[in-house]
């Protein structure tokens, strides 16, 4: 089953002799349950296109589909509300609240939304996680790979149809990168989770069921 179609998907920024074309007309489908590594180098367009597909940023033209629906027929608010909803985001730089613990931290799109939280569920997450005994623990009082785990946590929690993670392991050593790759392997085996991440290094992209090769804003390999 498709769970997310990008058709000619273009960013252009500025114009004339300043004119950078992020993004050019670039074409993919994810079947639902599918790993999927997109590489490439700094600047090749990876992160503007992952930014494009969890709806952060509007594309200059082409299309993005989430599971049918066209995220840019939606207003800002109603788009808001999709991606808090549907796309679970983990960022290089873990972006936790420093004044909430990891269970708020966790739950935080939970309570955005106004929805209540399903303690079975959280704490199936805390054990997939292998933070049950950090749940009251503030950021500053975690490792960097116990910090990304938190962000992933964020990320699963209201069941998205897909999960974007940007560099992943970016600001993790070798060792906590292992545990951050395993965990999303993981999370994608055993929750059927879609994912797609951004990586500029092969040897954790060869993790992934799929590659996306990306120069210069265009597709230029995908394999198994």
């Amino acid at each position: 089953m498709e769970i997310l179609k990008v058709e000619n998907l273009t960013k252009v920024y500025g114009k004339g002799t300043t004119k950078v074309v992020a993004l050019d007309h670039v074409s993919f489908s994810v079947q639902k349950g599918e790993f999927v590594a997109i590489v490439g180098a700094s600047g090749s367009g990876k992160s503007t296109l992952l930014h494009l597909i969890g709806g952060v940023d509007r594309p200059t033209s082409g299309k993005v589909y989430i599971d049918g629906e066209d995220i840019f027929n939606f207003n800002d608010d109603k788009l808001a509300i999709f991606r808090r909803r549907q796309v679970g985001l983990i960022y290089q730089f873990y972006n936790l609240i420093p004044i909430l613990n990891v269970e708020e931290n966790i739950t935080l799109p939970l309570a955005l939304d106004n929805r209540k939280v399903n303690k079975e569920k959280l704490e199936d997450m805390l054990k997939l996680l292998g933070l049950e005994n950090r749940r009251e623990h503030l950021p500053n009082e975690l490792s960097g790979g116990q910090q990304q785990r938190t962000s992933i946590g964020r990320a699963l929690i209201t069941n998205p149809t897909i999960v974007l993670a940007d560099e992943p392991t970016g600001n993790l050593d070798s060792k906590a990168s292992d545990e951050i790759v395993a965990l999303l392997k993981k999370t994608n085996k055993e929750l059927k989770q879609t994912i797609i991440m951004i990586t500029h290094n092969m040897e954790i992209a060869a993790s992934a069921d799929r590659i996306i090769k990306i120069e210069d804003g265009k597709i230029v390999g995908d394999t198994e």
